[in-house]
């Protein structure tokens, strides 16, 4: 079995907020994060997948093809966009880092070709803050 990540990268905004709860309570659990004029973050997301290479190319995905399904399924969908209010396969969830990163799977998961399985997604948000996904 073969591992292979691509990076991309992408910047949005959030506002982490639960609406059935008082401004107080928003701002005590969520701080910086529920302020009402949003914040935002440059991302990195690390797609990884496996699988065995062709025996043809020793390749396990043409990379070029794997970065224009990323682009397509994620990164045009999220970037530069409102993650509450923009993003589609995130409405009416918490935007969450560790919520998205679920997301960007379940856009990857059946997206990719058969011989090819995903193996993790892997979403900084920060330099010191990231979340990895593995489809459980």
């Amino acid at each position: 079995m073969v591992y292979l990540t691509r990076l991309e990268h992408f910047n949005a905004a959030h506002r982490l907020f639960n609406p059935e709860w008082s401004h107080e309570k928003n701002e005590l659990v969520f701080g910086q994060c529920a302020n009402e004029n949003w914040h935002g973050h440059n991302y990195d997301l690390f797609v990884t997948i496996k699988g065995e290479p062709d025996k043809g190319t020793g390749f396990l995905m043409d990379v070029k093809k794997l970065s224009t399904i990323i682009k397509e399924q994620v990164t045009e969908k999220l970037d530069h966009k409102n993650l509450n209010l923009d993003v589609d396969f995130m409405k009416g969830q918490m935007c969450s880092t560790e919520n998205l990163a679920v997301a960007i799977w379940n856009q990857l998961k059946t997206n990719l070709p058969g011989n090819i399985q995903l193996h993790s997604i892997k979403l900084y948000e920060t330099a010191r803050i990231y979340v990895e996904y593995f489809g459980e």
